[in-house]
């Protein structure tokens, strides 16, 4: 058997190829959309991947299956959960459609399905077993049920999909009474790590045990299903807007990437400034101390890191046309992460140094130091605004704070009043991209504060 694993720490994704080295055939359990590194991987163990498995609608990412699909590999997918969750683009597929008992197998390896639902109504993990070596499992592949020392969210569909909290709760105590039920030595294979808004308190290492889970994952502590409720619905974070998106084009099946256009490099420069002060949208990809310091007015800054797709799902409208400001050599990386989050198309991009080396007045912001901002708050009538999420701003925050996060800030304006400004966050990062936002909007009078509340709390408290 082979087993190799693939982490997105964009997206906080992990995948894995899985391989019968007798017949050298493999298959990809929850495919990122980007399917180059799997095929990479196979051709160099010389694999032929057959099969692309699911464990269920990822609302987070666009999924790689149907690109696999057009490669020839058939599709496993889940038949549970009723109606409103099967999917919707079968007709497309080579598919296998998946129930709470069913096995396939691929050359000696033999894959049995288990019903886990409470992260989705869906959900299914997978039970591994390589028969030419043995004949019980080696472990079993959890998608975004059981994280290492944490567990899939039950809530993520409560706005988009009917699905109530609570419900998703209870399923999910149901699930992990029968995960626990499992032998203590198989390894645990989750598709999402520590950082990903799919679930409540993952881990960031790349395996664990069924046995370590037991005794180690908070979530599987509880012999009573009201405190368990109680304490996973607790202090969740603010579900990011797009993954309402993601739920449905994974479900109604996402366009082939080759099908898709080449983003235009625009090399004319002379437009954007007014496209900047119309129904557009235009993003800055640099990081934020070079923004800051000079930058297109009317630009958002979204640094391209590792929370760029996080962000940019959050905060841009799918609806209204995508410009960027990069450089152009990144272009082709972030084609990727912006696919991945179902961004297929931009209305264009330009070099950003050749627009601020042409453009005739440059917009700035100042950073300011805890002392700076304090000295700022005792002459001035200001308002202190936290973007923070709404638990952070809850475990402590500076007093008289007002708490907006960013990812609403747009949709909030209103709620500021015309006095200045001196934003911040945790770290200084989210509070850059306030900043670029409240900008973008008109809002001149502000500053940001660097290293954020817990700079504050070191230099001040």
């Amino acid at each position: 058997m082979l087993l190799r694993y693939f982490y997105d720490e964009k997206l906080a994704h992990a995948s894995y190829l899985v391989g019968c080295e007798r017949t050298g055939q493999a298959v990809i359990i929850d495919p990122m959309r980007h399917i180059a590194p799997y095929v990479e991987a196979a051709k160099k163990k010389g694999m032929k991947i057959v099969g692309a498995v699911e464990s269920h609608i990822h609302a987070d990412f666009v999924t790689g299956t149907r690109e696999l699909a057009h490669l020839g590999a058939a599709v496993y997918l889940s038949d549970e959960g009723g109606k409103r969750w099967a999917y919707r683009h079968l007709e497309e597929l080579d598919h296998i459609l998946l129930k709470d008992g069913d096995r396939f197998t691929i050359g000696s390896l033999i894959f049995e399905v288990l019903h886990t639902p409470g992260h989705t109504p869906e959900s299914l993990s997978f039970l591994l077993t390589d028969s030419g070596q043995a004949d019980e499992p080696i472990g079993i592949f959890t998608g975004d049920f059981v994280l290492f020392g944490g567990i899939g969210r039950p809530d993520i569909l409560e706005k988009s999909g009917g699905v109530t909290a609570e419900e998703g709760a209870k399923a999910l105590y149901r699930s992990i009474k029968r995960f626990k039920q499992l032998e203590d030595y198989l390894q645990v294979w989750p598709a999402h790590g520590a950082g990903s808004s799919c679930g409540k308190s993952g881990g960031d290492v790349p395996a664990s045990t069924v046995g370590y889970e037991k005794r180690f994952n908070w979530a599987l502590q509880y012999d009573e299903e009201a405190a368990f409720i109680q304490a996973l619905l607790a202090e969740q974070p603010e579900v990011p807007a797009y993954f309402a998106l993601m739920k449905s084009i994974n479900q109604n099946g996402p366009k082939l990437i080759g099908n898709l256009p080449h983003p235009e490099l625009i090399t004319n420069t002379a437009n954007i400034e007014s496209l900047a002060e119309t129904d557009h949208q235009i993003i800055d990809t640099r990081d934020a101390k070079s923004f800051s310091e000079g930058h297109l007015q009317g630009t958002v800054n979204i640094p391209f890191n590792e929370s760029f797709p996080h962000w940019i799902g959050w905060i841009m409208d799918y609806d209204i046309p995508l410009y960027l400001l990069a450089d152009p050599f990144e272009m082709d990386d972030i084609m990727i992460t912006l696919r991945s989050i179902g961004i297929d198309e931009l209305a264009g991009y330009l070099d950003v140094q050749k627009v601020l080396e042409e453009t005739s007045e440059l917009d700035a912001y100042m950073n300011v130091t805890p002392e700076q901002a304090k000295g700022i708050m005792d002459t001035e009538d200001v308002i202190l605004l936290d973007v923070r999420g709404q638990n952070e701003y809850g475990e402590g925050h500076i007093e008289g704070a007002v708490n907006i996060m960013v990812g609403i800030l747009k949709e909030q304006l209103q709620e500021l009043p015309d006095k200045k400004l001196i934003v911040h966050c945790q770290a200084g990062k989210r509070s850059a991209i306030a900043v670029s936002i409240l900008k973008a909007n008109g809002f001149h009078n502000l500053v940001n504060l660097e290293g954020g509340y817990e700079k504050w709390q070191e230099d001040i408290e």
